[in-house]
């Protein structure tokens, strides 16, 4: 099984961040960049469905010179090659243009299944692994928790609302969007580290595939939002009150 995981470098989630002069984005060049967490839970996935079934998981990353190291960290893991997409205009690209390149660099590849966290970490919009999949023309599914293998197919778990879920099977070639926390993510070992010097990465141009075309979508303005003080109180029994502010401080405040 062939498998490619787009993964997206974001800023460091607990970096302080300020509007550039543009008014129109943070500003970048104080900051520290890391995975995207989502991308991160699909990257382990991949690996995970490799031990299983076999084959080659390939990490694909669109960005400047600086997304060497999401690069890097991914064949560190595990990952057998990557693919660089290069280019350093991705700022003003919305979720179609980045598609777009990302589906340029996929189809040569001809891969049984496509992962992307369910979304990035600094623009949170979700979009950019059911675009890929249209342009692809691939079946697509997103909220995965749970790929198991089926032949010439692919059986997923989905999140509902409310908790429920979903099974669904999906023929190959597929992409799937995968949920956050659905397993332990692995870290790099000196002997990964080691082999990952050695591990293929191509690097393509976006111009070879066929450039950035102007975006549908733009960002008129960014601000940091207002900070004010609230009191919540809580009801009910001491155990459920706890188990509310244990839900408010890792959803909400993020604390945890």
């Amino acid at each position: 099984m062939k498998i490619i995981v787009a993964i997206k470098q974001v800023p460091v989630r607990d970096s302080v961040l300020q509007v550039d002069a543009s008014g129109k984005w943070i500003r970048e060049s104080e900051l520290s960049f890391e995975v995207n967490e989502p991308d991160a839970y699909a990257l382990e996935e991949a690996l995970q469905l490799k031990e299983r079934y076999g084959g080659e998981v390939i990490a694909l990353c669109a960005g400047p010179a600086r997304v060497s190291q999401a690069i890097r960290e991914a064949l560190a893991k595990g990952a057998d090659r990557a693919i660089h997409v290069e280019s350093d205009d991705l700022g003003a690209a919305d979720s179609l243009g980045i598609a777009r390149l990302l589906a340029s660099a996929i189809r040569s590849e001809q891969p049984d299944l496509v992962l992307t966290g369910l979304q990035s970490d600094d623009l949170g919009y979700g979009q950019t692994g059911v675009i890929m999949a249209e342009l692809l023309g691939f079946p697509h599914s997103t909220i995965i928790m749970q790929v198991e293998a089926a032949g010439s197919s692919v059986r997923v778990k989905r999140e509902l609302e409310n908790g429920w879920f979903q099974w669904m099977e999906l023929p190959l070639p597929a992409v799937l969007t995968i949920q956050s926390g659905i397993s332990k993510l692995r870290y790099a070992t000196l002997m990964g580290i080691k082999k990952a010097r050695t591990k293929e990465v191509k690097r393509l141009s976006a111009a070879e595939l066929g450039g950035l075309a102007a975006p549908v979508l733009s960002v008129e303005k960014v601000y940091l939002p207002q900070k004010t003080k609230e009191t919540q109180m809580l009801d009910g029994t001491p155990a459920e009150a706890a188990a509310a502010l244990v839900e408010k401080l890792r959803f909400e405040a993020r604390v945890l």
